[in-house]
Parts: structure tokens; sequence; C-alpha cells
């Protein structure tokens, strides 16, 4: 957006001649507790201003630097650079900036214009050491478009109205997913229950009788393993061989790049090789995580079992049912409770306990009738999620939209036309910058001359 599309009423001013900002302070870790005392203040951090704040209180001192609630600080670093954080009041550190605003300005306003793309493309441009990040100097460089202060109070209101209903949107569009997990959820409990086939078993003149229950041990012909090998933490090329990590088998889908690389070629085991239609799960893994398993459908790369990792070999007829049953609530429940060590963080499902698993089997014909439904179903979730990701996409670009439109002044264009009065002589935006200047002036403390002593 060209900052030259702004209203012929509006200023244009360097960022530094109308906005300040100050650094945080690093007070040192050793200082760091977790709980709230005496003489203590919180410490504002990035994490802070996120879903997983982490609370940590410092010693309170008139070296801090502080912030209130009301506010607005940036993010100054990496991937956390041109964040906007308000809302919290204690010491910031030195990866956050407070913005330091006269009193001819709209809070609001200025929160939102440092939303924006004015503000946020020329800071992403920036680039130091290895990192990215601004300093006062940077920021010396950047313009300002400074609308008069009635239309600030104008563009405020209706940027609280608007972006307020695009966040109840991107409130409802985040609790689809949610909804989608049980959807999923409710899909393969029926399947292994029976219940998503109830009329197929009427029109078949098949009776739930019919299931068994069996061990997966009856199903499985015999389960392999890898080797836990020293390797370069990198996925191998192609012309070199590797083996998979347990992230490789964790998210429901097979992932080839989360693999390593063998130090030497002859270290693989041919007879552990991963192939198209391998049934693998990991044997290790956090609780929720545990026993999870993926089919192979491609396969680009060299690579062999760990030992962390297990292949289940069985009829083809029956991976998919199987893969049904252990993602499953029911299969789920079987695992946790078969898990052993002491660690939540990682727990373990030995090959015996794995095979001891009961499940309930029906007959082949309603078994591929099951995993024909819960594929369909399934799809159909996939394309309502596909199209979630695309309505979230449009949903995040509105916002810039509507700031876009915000900032070239579209969106008070028939206010301007009706209070002319409200922006022009002393309340024009030429007038505010000279309040703002005379303001600063006054605040800058005056540095007193020494006179040389005469002799």
């Amino acid at each position: 957006m060209s900052i030259n599309s702004a209203p012929k009423s509006w200023m244009t001013a360097k960022f530094m001649d109308v906005l300040n900002v100050q650094g945080g302070t690093q007070p040192p870790k050793s200082k760091f507790i977790s709980e709230p005392k005496d003489n203590y203040i919180r410490l504002l951090q990035i994490r802070d201003f996120g879903a997983k704040p982490v609370p940590t209180y410092i010693p309170d001192t008139t070296k801090l630097k502080k912030c209130s609630t009301d506010d607005v600080l940036i993010g100054r670093y990496g991937a956390s650079l041109g964040r906007i954080c308000t809302g919290m009041e204690g010491a910031y550190n030195v990866a956050l900036a407070k913005v330091l605003m006269p009193n001819y300005l709209s809070p609001t306003f200025v929160r939102c214009y440092l939303l924006g793309d004015l503000f946020q493309h020329p800071l992403h441009l920036l680039s130091r050491s290895a990192q990215n990040g601004f300093n006062k100097d940077d920021l010396a460089q950047f313009n300002f478009v400074l609308p008069p202060l009635a239309e600030q109070k104008q563009i405020a209101a209706k940027l609280d109205e608007l972006l307020a209903q695009v966040e109840t949107l991107k409130t409802r569009l985040d609790a689809i997913p949610t909804i989608l997990k049980r959807f999923r959820q409710s899909v393969l409990a029926a399947a292994v229950s029976g219940q998503l086939t109830e009329d197929w078993r009427q029109c078949h003149t098949v009776s739930k009788d019919d299931w068994h229950n069996v061990k997966v041990g009856d199903i499985v012909e015999k389960i392999e393993a890898g080797k836990n090998l020293r390797c370069i933490e990198t996925p191998p090329t192609d012309d070199e061989c590797g083996i998979i990590k347990i992230s490789a088998v964790t998210w429901g889908i097979y992932n080839e790049n989360e693999s390593k690389t063998l130090p030497k070629k002859s270290l693989f085991i041919e007879s552990r090789r991963i192939n198209v239609g391998d049934f693998l799960i990991s044997r290790a893994n956090t609780i929720e995580l545990l026993g999870n398993p993926v089919i192979v459908h491609e396969v680009t790369k060299n690579l062999m079992l760990s030992d962390k990792v297990l292949r289940l070999v069985m009829p083809e007829s029956d991976k998919l049912y199987l893969g049904i049953f252990l993602k499953s609530h029911m299969g789920r429940k079987e695992i946790e409770s078969r898990s052993t060590g002491n660690q939540m963080s990682m727990r373990n499902i030995g090959q015996k306990a794995l095979l001891d698993i009961d499940i309930p089997k029906p007959g082949n014909d309603e078994q591929i009738e099951i995993t024909r439904r819960v594929e369909q179903l399934f799809t159909f979730a996939d394309q309502i999620e596909q199209r979630l990701k695309d309505a979230q996409s449009r949903v995040n670009q509105l916002t810039q939209s509507i700031l876009a439109k915000a900032f070239r002044g579209e969106l008070t264009a028939e206010w301007r036309e009706q209070n002319p009065n409200l922006i022009s002589g002393k309340n024009s935006a030429e007038a505010l910058l000279e309040k703002i200047k005379l303001e600063r002036e006054a605040a800058t403390p005056t540095k007193s001359v020494k006179r040389k002593k005469t002799a």
C-alpha cells in the first residue's frame, strides 16, 4: 500500500517525529522466580502474550522499563519481529520495545497503524546480522500518515467494530478443527462397534453375531524392528541411505523427510528397508501418540526401520481395518493400558503386549465395507479441513485489507465530507503535528551550558 494514497487533508511525517520507542531491560536469569513475591514485579516476555504464558518475576527496581495494560509493545527480534502486544503490565524485556506516543494521538489508531502494512512491510525488510531487528535509527527512516485527531478517533471506532467482527469469525473458524477431530473419532468408534454398518448388515442379512473377538496376534504374522544407530541428523540424499525417526510415523501420515543419514551404506539392512504398503507404528512415544499407525503410500528415499519403529506384517486385506481400530478410542485405550515406563513424556509398548490386544473383527465383506465408509467420511472431513484453511487464509487477508482501507482514508471518506471543520484550521493534521512538536520540545530537558572561568 502506498503512503501517497492518503487523503489530502492528512500529513505525511517521519515515524520518529510523531512516535518514539523505548527498549526493555534484561535482568539476569539468576534473579528469576516463578511465583509472585513482595517487592517483585512480573517480567513480560514475548511468550507471555501468547496462549501459553510462563509467568516470571524479578526484583522491582527503578532501572527496569515498565508498561501498563494500555501501553503498546512491539516485538523486536526474530520470528516475533513486529508482533504487537498489549493488555499486560509489568517490566518488559529487551525483546520488546514500548511505543511512546503524544497526547494528541488516538492510542487505538496507533495500535492499528502498527498492525498494518504501512508499518509492518518496511519493518520486515530490515535485516541485521543473524536476526532481523530494529532500532530507533531504523524507525527514523519510516514514514507515518497522520490524520487530524477527530478523524483518528473515527477510524479507531470503525476499526474496533470491523476487527471485532473479524475476530469473532476467526474464533468460530478456530473451533472447527476440534469439531472435525470429534467427528473422526465418532466415525472410528462407530466403525469398530458395528454401528457404522448396521444398515449394511440388514441389507445383506448379516448378523452382528458374526463378529469375533480376536487378538492382534491372530492378524499379524510377524513384527519387524530396526536398529539404534548413530547417524547424521539430516535426511539422506538420493545416493545415501538412512533410518527413519519416530516423527516419521507420528502424525498419521508417513513422512520420509523425518529421517537421519547413515554414516556408511554398509550399515543399511536390506531386510528392514521401508517399502510402499508397509504398516508402521512407533513402539516408543508420548502416551497420546504411542502406537499410532501409518501405511506407507510413497517411497523416494533409501530408508530402514529404527529400533523404535515397528513394521507389522499381515495380509493386505487387514491393514486398513487394523489401522482403524488402533486409531479408535477403543484401540487407544488398549495401547495406553499396556504401555510401560515411568516418564509420561516417553512411553513404550512391547511386541508381546501389542500382539495380545483384543480386537472386534467382522467378516471379510463387512470389513471391506467398514474401511470404504471410513475412508469416504474421512475424505469428506479432509475436504472441510482444506476449505477451512482457505477460509482462514482469506480471513487473515481480510484484516490487512480492512487496515489498508482505513489508512487510505476510505473508511472515513463520507465523514470527511460531512465534517470539513473538524479537519481544517486548528483541527488540521498540520496543526496537530505542530502540537506534537511543541509537546516534545517542552518535555525535552534543556542542557545547562558551562561557562569557562575567567582568570
